[in-house]
């Protein structure tokens, strides 16, 4: 056995411990480690293994920042898909979808922030974020990793350094770490939202 099919064997055993912790977490390494994401983990496309110190984050990116959410409250990662229009609604909900069985809304990160619009790429990803069994799919520029972020990192007095107006709303704070700032949301508040709920035209 050759030492990269060994690295492999260790990065999926390490995620199969992750399974029985949290299943959604052990779902998200893995689209990472199959490359689902369309980013690979490293630039010789090593696997690395799930790091434990912290709490898992999915980063994504949207409008040139990074932002982050709990992972636990992440269902998937999607690659664009069509999407079923619906009448009598609001801009932002370009549709619904099916995933796995169950149809939910998907909504434009960017037009719901007020963000300047821009099209949509390959390395668009639709995030399906779920709080309290409400689920919605958010369309965002795209995934990069799974980063454990320590919650000494997050500093919610960090609003004017690294959280831009159209995040605040919506974040818990910003996670300060080498040579990056990243947003954090708060996935419940940003989908509990008033503006969410008002999605009728």
């Amino acid at each position: 056995m050759s030492s990269e099919d060994q690295k492999k064997r260790e990065a999926f055993a390490a995620i199969q411990q992750l399974i029985s912790q949290s299943p959604s977490v052990a779902a998200l390494q893995l689209q990472l480690a199959q490359g689902q994401f369309g980013v690979s983990g490293s630039p010789n496309g090593e696997i690395a293994p799930p790091a434990a110190l912290g709490e898992q984050y999915l980063v994504f990116s949207l409008a040139d920042r990074e932002l982050a959410v709990k992972a636990e409250l992440v269902q998937g990662v999607e690659r664009l898909v069509e999407l079923t229009p619906v009448p009598n609604v609001v801009p932002w909900v370009k549709g619904v979808m099916n995933l796995r069985g169950s149809i939910v809304s998907v909504v434009d990160l960017r037009m719901f922030l007020d963000i300047e619009q821009v099209a949509y790429t390959p390395q668009t990803r639709l995030l399906s974020l779920q709080a309290n069994e409400m689920v919605i799919c958010l369309a965002v520029d795209g995934v990069s990793e799974m980063l454990p972020i320590p919650a000494t990192a997050i500093n919610g007095n960090v609003r004017q350094a690294i959280i831009p107006s159209w995040a605040a709303p919506y974040s818990m704070g910003g996670a300060l770490l080498p040579n990056r700032g990243i947003v954090i949301l708060d996935v419940a508040r940003l989908l509990f939202s008033e503006k969410m709920q008002r999605y009728k035209a």
